[in-house]
Parts: structure tokens; sequence; C-alpha cells
């Protein structure tokens, strides 16, 4: 049976199971982000520290764009914006405005065989850098052995904006230079300064990544939704439900971890258009990742 705990204190969900199966952490106050996180016994994501959230945005959602927008500056509809650029080192505008925000708990629900849970955020103040309102819904549906995050983003405002959108969870492996990742690619990103994507190469290839002592802050346009990450001891799968799909791939300063982030843009996405789409007013769009757990 599935039980979900509300630590009010401190603001987190549990989600435990009485065979102790599977085991959640979602933090309210940092974007709903999934902090810790074990299907069919096998821990895949765990606490960073000495990490610190504010400078992994571990599991956050990433939204109104994904990775970085150069300078914090876009043009849209003829109209120049400046993001705050909260990157210092670089000097970009990073990975939105969601993943330090406080969500509210709307329903949740368990049996014995999942548990589900439904989470809000409303925006409704308007930024000089994205003068826009707009509502999220984010839902987590856990089972034994897979993971569901669906997203709900609907535009409450009178005017059309442009976004992308991501996830940002870092999965851990008993040995990462043992570990490897799988997935069908049509383009690689080139990454210029400051991480900013400067142009596409031709791949065309089912890529099979061994990951060994690589130092990876790569991304990839995807010809499928489906990501393998194969460690010595778990398979993890990645699904999603829309039709164009990115791969980032990071290794962060931390052992034996490494961030597989599904987004639908990538890098100053708001200025080179690659994944860029719009949402008209008091319209939606919604995605699904889903990943399950293999144990070897």
């Amino acid at each position: 049976m599935y039980k979900i705990n509300h630590i009010k204190e401190t603001n987190i969900l549990e989600i435990t199971t009485t065979d102790k199966t599977v085991f959640g952490k979602i933090y309210l106050n940092q974007g709903a982000s999934l902090q810790e996180l074990t299907l069919n016994k096998s821990a895949i994501i765990q606490d960073l520290t000495p990490l610190e959230y504010q400078t992994t945005y571990a599991s956050s959602i990433l939204f109104p764009f994904a990775n970085r927008i150069k300078d914090g500056l876009y043009s849209f509809d003829n109209k120049e914006y400046q993001l705050e650029k909260n990157q210092e080192e670089e000097q970009n505008a990073l990975h939105g405005f969601v993943y330090n925000k406080t969500f509210t708990v709307l329903s949740k629900e368990v049996s014995k065989t999942e548990a589900t849970i439904t989470l809000e955020y409303i925006e409704n103040k308007k930024t000089k850098g994205f003068p826009y309102t707009y509502s999220i819904l984010v839902t987590y549906i856990f089972r034994k052995d897979s993971l569901a995050l669906k997203v709900d983003i609907k535009n409450t405002d009178s005017k059309t904006f442009p976004f992308t959108l991501g996830w940002h969870p870092y999965f851990i492996s008993k040995n990462l230079s043992e570990s490897n990742l799988s997935f069908d690619c049509k383009e690689r990103l080139i990454i210029g300064d400051r991480n900013i994507t400067t142009g596409t190469e031709n791949i065309q290839s089912k890529i099979d990544l061994e990951i060994k002592e690589q130092k990876l802050d790569d991304c990839w346009i995807l010809n499928t939704d489906k990501i393998v990450f194969n460690t010595p001891n778990y398979q993890l799968n990645f699904q999603s439900s829309v039709k164009e799909n990115f791969l980032q791939a990071y290794t962060p300063p931390r052992a034996n971890t490494i961030a597989i982030e599904p987004t639908t843009g990538v890098s100053n996405s708001f200025n080179n258009k690659i994944g860029l789409q719009t949402l008209p007013p008091k319209k939606e769009y919604s995605i699904t990742w889903k990943i399950n757990i293999i144990n070897d």
C-alpha cells in the first residue's frame, strides 16, 4: 500500500510503500522538485549534498526556458526583452523561473499499486523580461518500477508567449564509468563559449555513449523519445509523450552522478528558435515524461 505524508514544517511530501519498494521526496518550496527516488528497491535519485540546489537545479522543472538564454536577452514579436541574468559566471539567464517557486497540493490519491500527486503553481506577476501570466500543474505518478511526471502549462495571459520546457533530474550509478547512455540521434548541438548553442552537426546515428571518465555537458536532437541509461545495477528507460525531443547530459562534480535531462528545446532557444514553441492565450500545453527501471 502507498502512503503520502506531508511534512508541514519543511513543506516536503514523502511517498512510501509498506514493503519499502518505493520511496520519494518532493520539495514543494523548491519548484515541486523530486529530490529522492527509489523504485523497486533501487535508489536512483539521491540528495546531492554537499552540492547545493541553487547551483544544481536538481530535478527542477525548467520553464519558460530550459538551459540558457545568452545575456538574458531575446526578441519576440519585434520587441526586445531582458531577463534576469541569474548565472553570474556566464552572465546568462538560466533554467527559467519555476525552480524556486512554492507549489500547493491540489490532490493526493493512493492505492495498492500507485500514488498520484497533483501540484500547482500560479504566476500572476508579470516580469520585465517575461511579461506574461501562466499556471503550471505538475502530476507525479509513482508505481513499483516506474515514475510518470506530467506537466501542464496554461497561458492565463491575453498575449501569446514563447517557451521551452525541461526536467533536470540527476541519477546515481554504482559505477558511472561502467555506465552508458543509448539513444537515437538526429543532430548534436555545437556548444560555444558560455555554454551557448552556436549550431548543429548531423549525426543520424544510434549512439551507445560509454561515460567512462568523460566530463559531459552535451546536448543532442533525438529521432525518438527513447533514452536508455545502463548501469551495473539497473537499467533506466526514458519516454516522452511528444514528438520533438532533446537530451542534455551533464556530469557534476560528484562521484557516480549524472544529469539526464529531457527537454523540448536547447540553450538560447529564444534566439536560435531550436525547439521553441508559442502558447496562445487561454491555451494549454502538456507533456509526460516517464521512466521505468529494470533491475539487474
